[in-house]
């Protein structure tokens, strides 16, 4: 196998690694690109197959995610390194230039110059394959990559853990009703009530959206955490079953739960809420869409949407109404980060903070 001259730096690394901004030696061995994307394909059973680089300066190169392939962090992209290891002479370009493969694994021409009595013997053109042959001992051995470390799962609640929320006392439709007649001059729980008691079906999104809704009235604009905590818990046993938009009532619902059973002492349960929320999260079994997922989870948290441009809009308008809602729809998302413990950027005592600014904004 032909290496770079010694004094250029290079390290050797599985396909399954590289990462965007790497510069990949080319198989022609002499010239490196900047990768500018890496797409991974799995193969039928979840196991990362083959790795696609998008190079800066155009191009793809399909990998095998168990071939070992060499960067290096000294040389231009798409220029030959000279042998005193520094950027060369641009590579060539136009109908002359000599064409980059876009596929297979990394060939290396030999360096062995072609015998005129054996026409039949390697020249210095010849590509030779890194498979093993049978009368070719000396072919460098295909690894295999180990299987990436999937994140821990979060650990679903036990029966134990759920015998700790109280079932409903009567129907649901029976539950709603006591928290309506608790307030019987409320008219935003008396709008929701009277649409939920025409039956309430667990399959239907707006049905769904309406028990949350009813949950954060009373405990938002009422201040009756006990009736909140009911309705809430009529979401809150419901699991997971792949549709988001459905899941996001009951994640709010959970948030709320949380919340509440914090500020009462009652952290066990808001302990079963908070497990309940991030149940999803674990249901992803292929490791690498997990480890994905993870971090488009972890994004997401440090960067959540508090609509500050919507309520500061609204101030400058003299929108009260407006701001209301918006400050509304910032408490859930303050809430959800507090039943995840808060982010890499917004810890838990200034959640707490800032939850309890919003609610004195709401409420008064």
């Amino acid at each position: 196998m032909t290496h770079p001259p010694a004094s250029r730096n290079y390290s050797e690394q599985q396909a399954g690694s590289l990462r965007a901004g790497n510069h990949l030696i080319l198989p022609d061995g002499n010239r490196s690109a900047e990768i500018h994307r890496v797409d991974v394909e799995t193969d039928d059973f979840g196991t990362p197959a083959m790795v696609l680089a998008t190079l800066s300066g155009g191009g793809v190169l399909r990998i095998a995610a168990g071939s070992l392939v060499r960067v290096t962090d000294d040389a231009e992209p798409g220029t030959p390194a000279s042998d005193d290891g520094a950027p060369g002479t641009p590579a060539p370009s136009g109908p002359d230039a000599p064409e980059v493969p876009a596929s297979g694994p990394s060939p290396e021409p030999d360096e062995a110059a072609p015998d005129a009595a054996n026409p039949d013997a390697p020249g210095p053109n010849t590509i030779r394959s890194e498979k093993t042959e049978p009368d070719n001992t000396a072919a460098a051995a295909v690894v295999v990559p180990p299987q990436p470390v999937a994140p821990p799962a979060v650990s679903g609640p036990s029966e134990a853990d759920l015998a700790l929320i109280p079932a409903p006392d009567g129907t649901p439709e029976s539950v709603v009703e006591a928290a309506a007649e608790a307030h019987p001059g409320a008219v935003g729980v008396l709008l929701l009530s009277e649409r939920l008691a025409k039956g309430i079906n667990t399959k239907s999104g707006s049905c769904l959206k309406d028990l949350s809704d009813l949950a954060h009235e009373l405990f938002v604009t009422l201040k009756d955490p006990d009736n909140a905590l009911a309705v809430a818990d009529l979401l809150n046993v419901l699991p997971f079953d792949g549709n988001p938009d459905r899941w996001a009532s009951v994640e709010a619902a959970l948030a709320l739960s949380s919340y509440i059973c914090r500020q009462l002492g009652q952290d066990q349960r808001a302990g079963i809420y908070e497990k309940l929320l991030r149940a999803p999260e674990a249901m992803e079994t292929d490791p690498f869409k997990a480890r994905i997922n993870a971090k488009v989870r972890q994004r997401s948290l440090n960067e959540p949407n508090l609509y500050d441009k919507e309520i500061f809009r609204s101030i400058d308008n003299a929108n009260p109404d407006a701001e209301r809602d918006w400050r509304l729809l910032r408490l859930e998302a303050l809430l959800f980060l507090r039943a995840h413990g808060g982010s890499e950027t917004i810890g838990a005592a200034e959640l707490e903070r800032r939850i309890g600014n919003e609610l004195e904004s709401v409420r008064a």
